[in-house]
C-alpha cells in the first residue's frame, strides 16, 4: 500500500520543516518503507552547515520514527482525531555516512515488539543500498490531548 503526503499528514500531526516523510512506499504487517527526498531548502541546511550541507543525524533519526509512528497508526485502530502517537525513546543509533541536498532518504522501520500502547521499532535510513543512520525507538499511541482555549 502506497501513502501519498494528503495520506500521511491525515496521521501525522507534523508539518513544514518538521513533516520528514514526503511518501510511504509500501507497509504491511512486516515493515514500512518510506521515503524522504532530501533538499538544500530545508531550513536546517542554513546552519549545517555552511558551504557544506549535512542533514543533521537527529532529523534522520526522527524520519525514522514518523515512519514508525504512520506504521504503528496503519496495523492499529488508530485515529487521529482523538489520539496520538508519540517517540518515547531511542537506543543503539549510529551514523554511518552524511546525507546532504540531492539524496533519496529509504527508510526502513519494523517492529521488535507491536501492538498495544507501547511499540518497540527498529529502523534503517539508506541512501542507495548504503545504510546511513540505524536506531532502535519506543513510541507510544496515546490519548490526544484536548486543546486549550
Amino acid at each position: 500500500m502506497e501513502l501519498d503526503i494528503r495520506a500521511i499528514e491525515a496521521i501525522l500531526p507534523h508539518r513544514y520543516p518538521f513533516l520528514l516523510i514526503d511518501r510511504v512506499e509500501s507497509v504491511n504487517e512486516e515493515r514500512i518503507v518510506a521515503r524522504k527526498m532530501v533538499s538544500r531548502n530545508e531550513p536546517h541546511f542554513e546552519g549545517h552547515f555552511p558551504g557544506h550541507p549535512v542533514m543533521p543525524g537527529v532529523l534522520i533519526v526522527e524520519a525514522l520514527a514518523q515512519a514508525g509512528a504512520i506504521f504503528a497508526a496503519r496495523l492499529t485502530n488508530y485515529d487521529p482525531a482523538k489520539q496520538i502517537i508519540y517517540f518515547m525513546a531511542i537506543d543503539k543509533v549510529k551514523f554511518r555516512k552524511p546525507v546532504v541536498p540531492g539524496d533519496s532518504l529509504r527508510l526502513e522501520v519494523v517492529p521488535l515488539r507491536k501492538g498495544g500502547a507501547v511499540w518497540k521499532m527498529r529502523g534503517e535510513a539508506k541512501v542507495g543500498d548504503a545504510v546511513v543512520a540505524e536506531a532502535e525507538f519506543l513510541a507510544s499511541i496515546q490519548p490526544r490531548p484536548q486543546a486549550q482555549g
